[in-house]
């Protein structure tokens, strides 16, 4: 009888752990965001990525990176977001991208040092508070393109921090906006 109910209990929770798979019920309304919000928006993206190709193809400046389009799309399309604030987004990409230059240089480039950077990456921003999803792929790039130390500031420190930057006066341009929430 005891045998029964435990393998009842098992099952239970076989059938509980797929039955997660499905999700839930969107309880949130979508809304649409105003006018002027997506004009801001746009308008945001458009001088920030600008500013850093400028900065690239002008001035000679390595400033683009791959994660700073994400990390574009945060900032000024979901500006109240935890993970768009000026902590996550410097810190996090400025962590992330000390990692993976690490990783690179002590483990070389290989399946499993990709892995163990874009993990420790994550680890570190968690440990830290500084959770900015495009730093994982700011660890992902440094370790496939087999970045030096300063990819660390150039472009990820002072690409972030530009962005940010124009982040603050772009996104305050709207009545409906006030960013950042918090610096630190």
């Amino acid at each position: 009888m005891l045998e029964a109910v435990k393998k009842n209990q098992g099952h239970d929770k076989i059938l509980n752990y797929f039955h997660k798979f499905k999700g839930h019920r969107r309880e949130y309304p979508v809304l649409t965001p105003a006018p002027i919000d997506i004009i801001v928006t746009i308008f945001g993206v458009f001088i920030g990525i600008s500013l850093l190709s400028i900065l690239t193809f002008v001035y000679h400046a390595p400033m683009l990176a791959a994660p700073f389009g994400a990390s574009a799309v945060l900032i000024y399309g979901i500006p109240d977001a935890p993970l768009s604030q000026p902590r996550n987004v410097i810190l996090g990409h400025t962590i992330s991208a000390a990692i993976g230059v690490s990783t690179v240089q002590f483990c070389g480039m290989s399946w499993w040092s990709i892995a163990l950077g874009v993990c420790s990456a994550l680890l570190a921003m968690l440990l830290t508070k500084t959770t900015h999803p495009p730093g994982g792929a700011t660890a992902l790039f440094a370790i496939i393109s087999g970045a030096g130390p300063q990819f660390i500031f150039v472009p990820m420190f002072c690409g972030s921090l530009i962005l940010v930057l124009i982040a603050v006066v772009v996104n305050n341009l709207s009545p409906n906006r006030s960013y950042p929430r918090y610096w630190f």
